[in-house]
This record gives C-alpha cells, structure tokens and sequence, in this order.
C-alpha cells in the first residue's frame, strides 16, 4: 500500500539519494517543493517522489547540467501534458520539434529516413547548421544588392 507522505529519510532511501541533495534540489527546481508538516519536517508525496526520479535521471544518468534539466523541466506537466514519464519504462519523453522546426534548438532523437538509416542529432545539427549559412548568405548578398 502506498502512503500518502513520505519523510526526507524515506525519500532518501527510496531515491537512493543523500538528504542534503534533496534539500539543494529544492533551493535549484521551483517545482520541488515538499510541504512541511506541523514541526516543520518536510513531507514527500508520490507526486515528489517521480519528480526527484526524473530530476535524477536527467542529472545522472543523461548528463544535463542543473540548468538544462531546469529547462526540460520547466515543461514538466505531473499529468504529462508536454514532459511525459513513464514510470515503469523509467523513460522520459520530450516533445518533438514542430515541423519547420530546426532542431538545433530542441532535443531531437535520432530519426530514420527513408533508407532506413539512422540520422543522429548530431548531423542534424549540421545539416541545421548549413541551412543556417545558406540563409545568411543570401541576406548578405541582399544587402550587398542594395
């Protein structure tokens, strides 16, 4: 049976996390903020609890900064509106880029083309990258016209 609150320590043991890294995190993610009960000690529910995992995943196990994994998190939705978790999976889901879209400046995955390769981030970032020149390019030439 699940409880409805859990104690720092509990958390700790459950995360697998030391206590005064939970306690950072909250001064760091405006989204973490365990209530405190009546002498003051702070009280986890289940909805903290899958936040603090999937602030752990992105730390550790995918590398992001605290500023990167602030701004993955800064589309956290607890219902998954935009960040989805799947808690059994352990998978996290970001949005993907709209189209038109570069994705230089989103997380894309690694696509499949029609040959059945897989494009990874990074040559997508240069493709991006070379688009990017081209228009420039041809703003440049523009203003030299004028």
């Amino acid at each position: 049976m699940k409880k409805l609150y859990y104690s720092i320590s509990e958390v700790s043991r459950i995360t697998d996390l030391e206590q005064y890294v939970l306690r950072y995190w909250e001064t760091e993610f405006e989204q973490l903020k365990p209530a405190k009960n009546s002498s003051g000690n702070r009280i986890y529910t289940n909805k903290d609890i899958k936040l603090i995992l999937l602030i752990k995943k992105l730390l550790k196990e995918e590398k992001y900064t605290i500023e990167g994994a602030k701004k993955i998190l800064k589309n956290f939705n607890v219902n998954g509106e935009e960040v989805k978790e799947n808690a059994e999976m352990n998978v996290v889901e970001v949005t993907k880029p709209k189209q038109g879209e570069l994705s230089l400046f989103n997380d894309a995955p690694a696509q499949t083309d029609v040959n059945g390769s897989v494009e990874t981030v990074d040559n997508k970032i240069v493709e991006d990258l070379k688009e990017i020149r081209k228009f420039l390019e041809e703003l440049y030439n523009q203003l030299e016209e004028n």
